[in-house]
């Protein structure tokens, strides 16, 4: 699946071999603030569990995987907006249910980037795939996730304690209906 190029961003499904810009990415304890309380992740940690978990959900037909988000003009790597089924690593994951995350570097909070990468992403799954719903995850007081989520569409669905083999959180769920 390829994503087309939304107004001031281009996007392209990252791999194995991008563990360099996703360490990049996770350096700034403001960044993973929300993450895990604001540790700068190693690269042994995105080697031997963030690279493997994303093969495990990257399937590049259904659009599933992490999607590096640029700058259209100077290339400039801003960040990345996750798609996988939600419940992914559970016994039951829920395949008509997508899940879209998003993470980006600093500079580019604010300026409307994730919102924009979100929308041209999930349009593109949701118009090439079958299903149902798309939801996204967060903290509670993420606001600016959370602004994010209400911008793509997206409604408070649940608060619920959130269980995920690389930490458990309470999390806000907000979904929408794509139907």
């Amino acid at each position: 699946m390829q994503i087309t190029d939304s107004d001031r961003l281009t996007y392209r499904l990252m791999g194995q071999d991008d563990a360099q810009a996703l360490w990049e990415l996770d350096q700034d304890p403001e960044v993973m603030h929300f993450i895990n309380g604001g540790k700068p992740n190693s690269m042994e940690t995105i080697n031997t569990i963030f690279l493997p978990r994303m093969k495990a959900y990257t399937d590049a037909k259904k659009g599933w995987g992490l999607w590096q988000v640029s700058n259209k003009v100077t290339q400039e790597y801003l960040g990345w907006v996750l798609v996988r089924p939600m419940d992914f690593f559970t016994d039951d994951p829920k395949f008509n249910d997508l899940e879209l995350g998003w993470r980006f570097f600093k500079k580019a909070w604010g300026e409307g980037y994730a919102t924009e990468a979100a929308i041209a992403i999930k349009n593109a799954v949701v118009s090439q795939t079958k299903i149902d719903y798309v939801s996204a995850l967060a903290i509670e007081d993420n606001y600016g996730s959370i602004g994010v989520m209400k911008k793509v569409g997206m409604h408070f669905f649940r608060k619920y304690a959130h269980k995920d083999p690389i930490g458990d959180f309470i999390a806000v769920h907000y979904q929408m209906s794509v139907k």
